[in-house]
């Protein structure tokens, strides 16, 4: 598998990074798109097929697709056609051309080659030019790896452009799990899978023998949470993604009810709801020692901890005033505090990677709604209405956010969407079929 280690910079013809002040999209100085709450204008990029290598024509070609897909994507660049183009490159240490960029309004420039070696490794080159200053954005790099790994390669392409550009930490080289549906509403049949962030690479890690939900990434990536019903109640289970190979949590009474797993930052515990009688608490277990600790000590629905990302502290949902609102509390528990003020019930609450939002799902006057609040419960803002939308997922940079829309009806089906953080830019993620609880993997390594 390709590993960021393998990526390698290349010879000193590339070129050398500079430093990037801040700037404002109307530019005066070197690039950079900065990503507020207001209207964003498309940032025009030039994005030349990669030059292939012998016989590379192909995967040059994808490369170069997928990368401009990539950016496309967010929102925040916009492509310029090819038969707009008055330079070409043919070859990738030329000097660029700037006047000739400069005339079809491109602000950046991506150029490319895609190399197929005799031993089966593929490399990918790639530089980024800022046209108005005139000048490279960032350092020339060259990534290797196997001659299969050609998709994570263009994301990774993406990932920096979209860095050097933005000032924000790219997205594109990541996984998505989620749970694969098929048949009638009535009678559906759930698997646990995989796939890349864009829909790409399907893998199936369960059959449809039994319903599964909520799947959850570690911090590393190489473990997936979830939820099982093949004992015949809600268990949570740990998957190893590599291998396959899967097992309940460890010192659980058997026929005990758990759901809703969440691992913690450092991936060496996890918090879940735990149905004791007719109570329903969060509990932590260590995952070396089978520890575990009871964390909230109430007689209400107590589920969907998130911890914050330096581990300090979990925030969930609970009806302990009356309805459903989210709490935040010590990670060792103790008094939460609520933070939720708004009508309406909340639920299925993430706290961002960056640690200065949010997530929920809410309910109100018949609609649901993904939204985000900052932790204290202020400013909070509704990004989606739909019949139902729920379950959010963070990409890792914090600024784009996945979630489960389903429609109405005895057709209903639900589908994986995407907005960013400011309500923007709402797509549809590409799936095989029926898609339900994404659940967003780091970046990968």
């Amino acid at each position: 598998m390709l590993n960021r280690r393998t990526f390698i910079r290349a010879t000193s013809a590339l070129t050398a990074s500079t430093a990037l002040p801040s700037f404002a999209f109307a530019q005066a100085g070197p690039l950079r798109l900065e990503i507020t709450e207001g209207v964003i204008e498309p940032l025009p990029f030039a994005l030349p097929t990669f030059l292939p290598q012998g016989n590379a024509g192909d995967v040059a070609a994808d490369v170069s697709r997928v990368i401009a897909a990539d950016l496309r994507g967010t929102g925040l660049f916009r492509q310029i056609p090819q038969d707009a183009y008055i330079s070409q490159i043919t070859n990738f240490s030329a000097p660029v051309a700037y006047p000739d960029w400069q005339a079809i309004n491109a602000q950046a420039l991506i150029t490319g080659e895609v190399e197929l070696r005799d031993d089966g490794q593929i490399v990918v080159r790639f530089r980024l030019f800022d046209i108005f200053s005139q000048a490279p954005l960032g350092e020339g790099l060259q990534f290797v790896g196997p001659a299969d790994s050609w998709r994570r390669m263009a994301h990774t392409v993406a990932d920096q452009v979209y860095s050097r550009i933005t000032g924000e930490g790219g997205y594109f080289d990541t996984r998505v799990a989620f749970i694969a549906e098929e048949g009638p509403k009535n009678a559906r049949l759930k698997r646990l899978a995989i796939m890349d962030y864009d829909g790409a690479n399907v893998q199936y890690l369960t059959d449809s023998r039994a319903i599964v939900l909520a799947p959850r990434f570690s911090p590393q990536g190489d473990r997936i949470l979830y939820t099982s019903y093949e004992s015949g109640f809600p268990q949570v289970y740990i998957m190893d993604v590599a291998t396959v190979q899967r097992r309940p949590l460890e010192a659980i009474p058997a026929e005990t009810m758990t759901f809703s797993p969440r691992f913690a930052p450092d991936g060496q515990s996890v918090v879940f709801s735990l149905v004791d009688g007719s109570n329903t608490d969060i509990y932590s277990l260590d995952l070396a020692t089978g520890t575990r600790t009871r964390l909230t000590q109430a007689p209400s629905i107590e589920t969907a901890p998130s911890f914050s990302p330096d581990g300090s502290e979990i925030t969930f949902e609970s009806d302990r005033s009356g309805g459903q609102q989210i709490y935040v509390m010590a990670a060792t528990g103790g008094e939460p505090r609520r933070i939720s003020a708004g009508t309406g019930r909340y639920g299925t609450p993430v706290w961002s990677p960056r640690g200065d939002y949010i997530a929920f799902t809410k309910q109100e006057n018949g609609r649901f709604h993904i939204g985000v609040m900052r932790t204290d419960g202020s400013e909070e803002r509704l990004l989606t209405s739909s019949f139902l939308d729920e379950g959010p997922t963070w990409a890792p940079n914090g600024r784009v956010i996945m979630f489960t829309r389903e429609t109405p009806g005895d057709d209903g089906a639900p589908a994986v969407y995407s907005v960013d953080i400011s309500g923007r830019n709402l797509q549809r993620v590409a799936t095989p079929g029926m898609a339900s609880d994404p659940a967003w993997s780091p970046l990968q390594t």
